[in-house]
């Protein structure tokens, strides 16, 4: 298979079915297979196989070179019934809604963005803690939350107050909601270092699944 420049590639896209896949190769060696990808100013958009779009700067890449698996056009239409039944998110326990909307407000952060992400985070089990030691609701890490003064994570409020103020300041510095997501997920200094959403398959499918959740609220 031969590979082809990113102007190439760029430029073949235009007139190429929607379902060839692209596989993206970046300076840190990773590879990534993407739906689509295009030219946005010094940034190049990679539209995601499972959803969403990542937005990263042109220097990043080495090269692009077509994938061998395409997807059928009916398979791509069928995708979005099939994450609905997948990712329907139950309503917010009646325990929390005040709590979240409240506290969303507060910080001014959008609650529907807070609740999905909890979600994704927590499924609302304030006592959930993950292999890497997050906790809570919003699945904080302690050093994360000693920065905004929570020492118990599994306090509903706490860990809130805390996760809410977190994310919030994520998104005034990217002002860009994928991006702050993937920042709540795989930390600011990996998202520096790719000057966007990293290429990692844990991240993508974090923001992926919140956007979706979303974009159904």
């Amino acid at each position: 298979m031969r590979a082809l420049t990113l102007c190439t590639v760029l430029l073949l896209i235009t007139a190429a079915a929607p379902a060839r896949a692209e596989l993206v190769f970046f300076q840190s060696g990773r590879a990534m297979s993407v739906r689509a990808i295009r030219s946005d100013g010094d940034e190049i958009v990679l539209q995601l196989r499972s959803g969403g779009d990542i937005h990263c700067d042109k220097s990043l890449i080495v090269k692009v070179e077509p994938d061998e698996v395409e997807y059928p056009e009916e398979v791509l239409q069928a995708l979005p019934m099939a994450r609905a039944v997948l990712f329907q998110p139950p309503a917010i326990p009646e325990q929390y809604r005040d709590l979240v909307t409240k506290t969303a407000a507060r910080h001014g952060v959008d609650p529907r963005v807070v609740s999905a992400l909890i979600q994704v985070e927590s499924a609302y089990h304030s006592r959930a803690v993950s292999p890497k030691g997050a906790r809570g609701l919003m699945q904080l890490m302690p050093a994360t939350g000693r920065q905004y003064g929570a020492l118990d994570l599994f306090d509903p409020q706490v860990n809130l107050e805390a996760g809410i103020q977190h994310l919030k300041r994520l998104l005034t510095r990217y002002d860009q909601l994928p991006v702050a997501l993937a920042a709540y997920n795989a930390g600011e200094a990996a998202v520096e270092r790719f000057g966007g959403i990293p290429p990692f398959r844990e991240t993508q499918d974090y923001v992926s699944r919140i956007l979706r959740l979303l974009n159904r609220s």
